[in-house]
């Protein structure tokens, strides 16, 4: 479910002018990979990401099938994927196997074989499609002719040898997994570990083969990737966080890559998709509303600290925003964001491009200051009485690992913000 994430970067992408020939997706991706073939536009697809109910993800079997216990083959099905999910989205099938201009291939894992297959847009199908994000233990495997079918991120989560056998010059890769030096304790941690292992693992294997056998120069690599791990699908499932930060942080990242990218790109090595190690840090999100020179604005916020214990001294975190204005359009995502705290005052600056232009938005308290180039309007924006509910829920620690260190983290964090002091 963090693909959310890769919309926000399309759409950085497309802003940025650059066409690709081929796309190709895994797992999660090939819910974008299909979005885009489907006819969906970048900006679109954040707006379908940011609107979607994240709880039409879950799709629980027949009571009768958990009483099989240990036997139990998954935890749930398609049906909420196909009945709600791919709908919202706007994924068609058929316009997928119809569309021009750019090849797709999507990758499954034909588990009969234990082979991956990149199959051609053209002949893709629903079934194939579910497959392609049926994680075993979590969804069922999918039966496509006389085989077995299941999501292909054990064994290839990137195909940069499809791209070259396309001949390709450039290669831009979306990296979503995480790849840090930290192994934390619990199930669903460790589960995901062992897919950044085989993930990260079987791409630097095929980069290592790919860069021995190709004869003539190697394509460009470009990767986008988080600065630090997302967040667990459980996260984004409980609300923890939700798909306006993770559009808004794949488009930040994006933009952050673009302004200063080696035209020659990055090695092809595993410091590709190194990210940094995560500390103990926390989190909180909050949503404003008000009016700025006549024209209704809303703002969803995400400020992340990543370090806890400096924030007394520092007092700034991450921020990342989406903008929504009757004048300036919905969905307005910041290419920059800072927070920073000035004794009880919490000061949120924001900077968007749009039409050409910087769009700057300050937050100081309830004072809100939107600047367009020499057009400044000025307003207050506040939260309704149910989104402070939220945002007194919604901190939380980050990259914490027992329960004192949670309880530290938010603590920490609502003493200095919320009491401040």
């Amino acid at each position: 479910m963090r693909v959310a994430y890769q919309a926000g970067v399309l759409r950085a992408l497309e802003e940025e002018g650059l066409r690709f020939v081929h796309g190709d997706g895994t797992s999660g991706g090939t819910i974008n990979l299909a979005m885009l073939l489907s006819g969906i536009a970048p900006a679109e697809m954040c707006e379908r990401w940011r609107t979607l109910r994240v709880r039409d993800f879950v799709s629980l079997l027949p009571f009768s099938a958990y009483l099989r216990g240990p036997k139990l083959l998954a935890f749930g099905d398609a049906d909420g994927l196909v009945q709600r999910v791919y709908p919202h989205l706007g994924i068609d099938v058929e316009r997928i196997r119809g569309a021009s201009g750019i090849e797709g291939t999507f990758n499954v894992c034909n588990y009969t074989d234990k082979t991956n297959v990149a199959v051609p847009h053209t002949e893709i199908d629903l079934d194939l499609l579910v497959a392609g994000v049926s994680l075993p233990i979590f969804m069922p495997p999918v039966r496509h002719g006389n085989d077995l079918y299941v999501d292909s991120v054990w064994i290839k989560d990137a195909n940069p040898g499809e791209a070259i056998r396309r001949r390709c010059d450039e290669l831009w890769l979306v990296w979503c997994i995480g790849n840090s030096g930290v192994y934390r304790p619990g199930m669903l941690n460790e589960y995901v570990h062992m897919i950044e292992l085989s993930a990260n693992g079987g791409l630097f294997e095929e980069l290592g083969h790919l860069r021995k056998e190709c004869t003539g120069p190697l394509p460009r690599l470009h990767v986008i990737k988080p600065e630090y791990p997302l967040p667990l699908d459980p996260d984004f499932y409980r609300g923890r966080i939700d798909a306006d930060a993770l559009v808004a942080m794949g488009y930040r990242d994006a933009k952050r890559y673009l302004a200063t990218r080696d035209p020659a790109g990055v090695r092809w090595d595993p410091e590709s998709t190194r990210m940094r190690d995560p500390t103990l840090g926390g989190a909180f999100a909050k949503r404003v509303r008000g009016t700025l020179a006549g024209s209704p604005v809303e703002v969803a916020l995400r400020v992340d600290v990543r370090a806890v214990d400096r924030f007394a001294s520092e007092r700034s975190g991450e921020l990342v925003g989406v903008l929504d204005h009757a004048r300036l359009g919905r969905g307005l995502l910041a290419r920059t964001g800072r927070f920073r705290l000035q004794g009880r005052r919490q000061v949120y600056e924001l900077r968007f491009d749009h039409a050409g232009r910087e769009v700057t938005l300050e937050l100081d308290g309830r004072d809100a200051r939107l600047a367009e180039g020499e057009e400044v309007a000025a307003g207050t924006l506040t939260p309704s009485l149910g989104r402070r509910v939220r945002y007194l829920l919604s901190f939380q620690a980050t990259g914490a690992d027992s329960l004192g260190s949670r309880i530290h983290a938010v603590w920490l964090l609502m003493r200095l913000i919320v009491l401040g002091r």
